[in-house]
């Protein structure tokens, strides 16, 4: 069964990933090729993501307990959410970010990344029969480690050793929200041009290292209350992955 919920997962996972590759119409220029072709892309990707969201579902009502069916229903419902902010923000890639501080900023990437991973984790201890208290630590694990590797990944363009100076970032990655909120909204506007010159600069940075590594210590310490084993221990070594910098 619990293999079964993690097949289902990776398949809502995909069919999010597949979703999320629609082109907007648009913005095509005439460069990007053939609009009928975009278009037909366009309804392969729908089509394609609503077959595999279909076969997670038939499996999920196939494992027959109800929590479990709800947990995920659920976590579907926070990726919708936050997909749906996302791409309500703005229609321009890598444009000003919202005016937000770091918690909403939490609110918003638990919901588009680690609400899944979070609530996979309790209803896998739900599939075993564990209790309330083992499901909730499962629970704050898949939230913690999901959270330190979005926030790792947030952090590649900034941190020395980093394969290219050039790399893309996002506005709306976490060491740009924190260098914001240390600097001031006005002046961060003035220094949109230098932007990741300034963060690399600032204290964005190392806050953001900083609260990656609080997420990891976090999930490790939910580890702590599942017994040693070979699984506990390949669970960690994903958190230390996640929370390792040059």
């Amino acid at each position: 069964s619990q293999r079964s919920l993690a097949e289902i997962t990776e398949l809502i996972h995909t069919a999010f990933l597949v979703h999320r590759g629609i082109v907007n119409i648009g913005e095509l220029k005439s460069c990007d090729g053939p609009l009928k072709d975009m278009q037909f892309g366009n309804k392969m990707a729908v089509l394609s993501g609503d077959f595999l969201l279909a076969n997670a579902c038939t499996s999920l009502a196939q494992l027959q307990n109800t929590k479990v069916v709800e947990l995920i229903s659920s976590a579907i419902g926070d990726l919708v959410q936050g997909i749906y902010y996302e791409n309500s923000k703005s229609s321009e890639e890598n444009c000003l970010t919202d005016d937000i501080g770091i918690s909403r900023w939490k609110e918003q990437v638990f919901l588009s990344h680690g609400a899944l991973m979070a609530k996979s984790c309790q209803a896998a201890m739900e599939l075993a029969k564990h209790s309330t208290e083992i499901q909730d630590m499962a629970f704050q694990y898949g939230k913690h480690m999901s959270m330190s590797h979005k926030l790792h990944s947030d952090l590649q363009p900034f941190v020395k050793g980093s394969s290219s100076d050039t790399m893309a970032f996002s506005l709306n990655s976490a060491p740009a929200i924190l260098h914001q909120e240390f600097l001031g909204r006005e002046a961060w506007i003035k220094q949109i041009r230098e932007l990741q010159e300034a963060i690399k600069a600032g204290k964005g940075v190392t806050s953001a290292i900083d609260l990656c590594c609080c997420h990891g210590n976090r999930a490790l310490a939910a580890l702590e209350h599942f017994p040693p084993s070979e699984a506990r221990d390949a669970l960690a070594n994903i958190v230390y992955a996640v929370t390792r910098f040059p």
